[in-house]
């Protein structure tokens, strides 16, 4: 990468010690493979446990009525956070929102699963069909004076 447009400071700063820093979790396994987790803005911290929104979003990915989802985190006065799931179903499906966090629950650990699940059209997304995640996020924290985590 030659560097950032319109912001040169910003190359040096992404790349300093030899390493690129992307802002993506990852885990690299013996044989070399990396593997990425989760975004670092998008790790959901609950209680203190970090919780990978797409490991969530993976889950509620297999239910059958579901065609597309994004899991973000929500305000939550015990443990800080916790995680939200916005869903946009499949055509001719229907899943209601408690269906959705007893579907998780028993395949990822409770506290893991969405607090809450709301069922939307269609998620909002960039011209090029990428999930706009902090849109999602803002509206969840915008009664708050700041986001925890």
């Amino acid at each position: 990468m030659k560097g950032y447009l319109d912001d040169s400071e910003a190359a040096p700063r992404a790349f300093q010690g030899g390493w690129c820093h992307s802002g993506d979790v990852v885990a690299w396994h013996p044989d070399g493979y990396i593997e990425i987790r989760d975004r670092s803005k998008d790790v959901i911290i609950s209680g203190g446990e970090p919780i990978s929104s797409i490991a969530v979003e993976q889950t509620v990915d297999q239910h059958p009525a579901v065609l597309e989802v994004a899991v973000v985190a929500i305000p939550d006065d015990k443990w800080g956070e916790r995680p939200k799931a916005f869903v946009a179903p499949r055509p001719g499906q229907t899943a209601t929102e408690q269906e959705i966090i007893r579907f998780c629950k028993s395949r990822i650990a409770r506290f893991k699963a969405p607090a809450a699940v709301e069922i939307l059209d269609q998620l909002p997304k960039t011209s090029t069909g990428k999930v706009q995640k902090f849109l999602l996020r803002e509206r969840e924290w915008a009664a708050h004076d700041k986001r925890v985590g």
